[in-house]
């Protein structure tokens, strides 16, 4: 690739900007050893914002968002924040973020190291060798659609009411996400609504379909549906029967968190919120790992930073179709795990306990070996 990849890197709060430096270690490692030039420029966003500007995200720092290939993400927030005004807090930044980058889809892997198949909750030959992908929503739906609101009613009750809302067009570009994505993987997507008592659901698989019947380049996806609902028992009943998942932002929310725990390790996952392709190149993209700011934990060197590698991985697979070397990075975590070496979030008797820094060097030692 002999362009320049602009990488906007944003550490945030808490333990954001231990595990981002681990993070710029691995950019490093890739760009030097395979020959690619990222360009990697730093900002604040969130709580630090905030201390340094008074908002949680500058113009500034927008504009560069906007100018960037893809931004990487710490995490945001804090109980010191908790105070600060609505509309300047930390998770403002964040907002901000995902809606002028028009970020409508978020991509949430649950995936399961082997070594780490016994912390699952469920039996080990249901989960080892998991590997599901998410595709939600991010943009629409319940949590945006109007009218919403509290009201009194003429008796003196109180009624609460949010809306589902969607359009053709919100629900074809989240799918088409799904499409391309799985045909990245094993080619096969299961469409997750309520068709049975929504309207919404109607509307969705009705789209879903359109996309898959009527656009040639997803001809050979193999395409089912299933409500809700039952998407959510089938992830504890058999989880490996799914490849790509697709569905819209309020399931999106809950069976995204309830496949994260299949891992048994919250902590691990990465995520990625995509936009439209800009001027036919790579869509506006946000890559953050799933865990918060931790600020319990923060400035001591106990922070696990794998999700925020792994997030890095899925910026170099999905934005810039480096998929050999998005191979790379995770195969040297999962050595990394295989050879016993645990932070604390993910301790198992007999392992071998180490900090945010040490994690980083052992990723970087077993991709040293990879590339020998």
């Amino acid at each position: 690739m002999a362009d320049a990849i602009n990488l906007l890197v944003l550490p945030g709060d808490g333990i954001g900007d231990e595990a981002i430096a681990q993070v710029r270690r691995i950019i490093d490692w890739v760009g030097n050893q395979r020959g690619i030039n990222f360009n990697v420029e730093e900002d604040l966003v969130g709580g630090c914002a905030i201390d340094a500007h008074g908002t949680s995200l500058t113009d500034d720092c927008m504009d560069k968002a906007l100018a960037a290939d893809a931004v990487l993400l710490g995490a945001v927030g804090g109980p010191k924040w908790d105070n600060v005004p609505f509309d300047i807090r930390p998770e403002a930044g964040l907002l901000r973020l995902r809606k002028e980058m028009e970020l409508f889809a978020n991509l949430r892997p649950a995936m399961c190291f082997d070594a780490l198949v016994d912390a699952s909750s469920l039996k080990p030959e249901l989960v080892s060798g998991l590997d599901i992908m998410i595709v939600r929503e991010l943009t629409g739906g319940v949590y945006f659609g109007e009218p919403r609101g509290i009201t009194e009613l003429p008796d003196g009750q109180r009624q609460g009411v949010n809306t589902q809302v969607y359009t053709t067009e919100e629900i074809r570009r989240v799918v088409r996400v799904a499409f391309d994505i799985a045909k990245q993987r094993d080619g096969k997507v299961t469409s997750c609504e309520k068709a049975n008592v929504m309207e919404s659901g109607i509307l969705w698989r009705e789209e879903t379909n359109w996309v898959h019947d009527n656009e040639a380049e997803y001809a050979e996806i193999e395409l089912s549906h299933m409500y809700a609902d039952n998407a959510a028992m089938q992830l504890v009943r058999m989880p490996k029967q799914f490849d790509v998942m697709v569905t819209d932002n309020l399931f999106g929310d809950i069976l995204s968190d309830a496949a994260a725990m299949l891992t048994g390790s919250l902590g691990m996952l990465p995520s990625a919120s995509l936009g439209a392709a800009v001027d036919g190149g790579r869509p506006k993209a946000m890559y953050e790992p799933v865990h918060g700011s931790a600020p319990d934990i923060a400035g001591q060197d106990l922070a696990n930073p794998i999700a925020s590698v792994l997030s890095f991985a899925m910026a170099l697979r999905y934005s810039f179709d480096l998929g050999e070397e998005a191979d790379m990075v995770e195969k040297a975590i999962e050595n990394v795990l295989a050879a016993g070496y645990r932070t604390g979030d993910i301790m198992q008797p007999g392992m071998t306990q180490t900090g945010t820094t040490g994690m980083g060097d052992a990723i970087l030692a077993e991709l040293d070996k990879l590339a020998a």
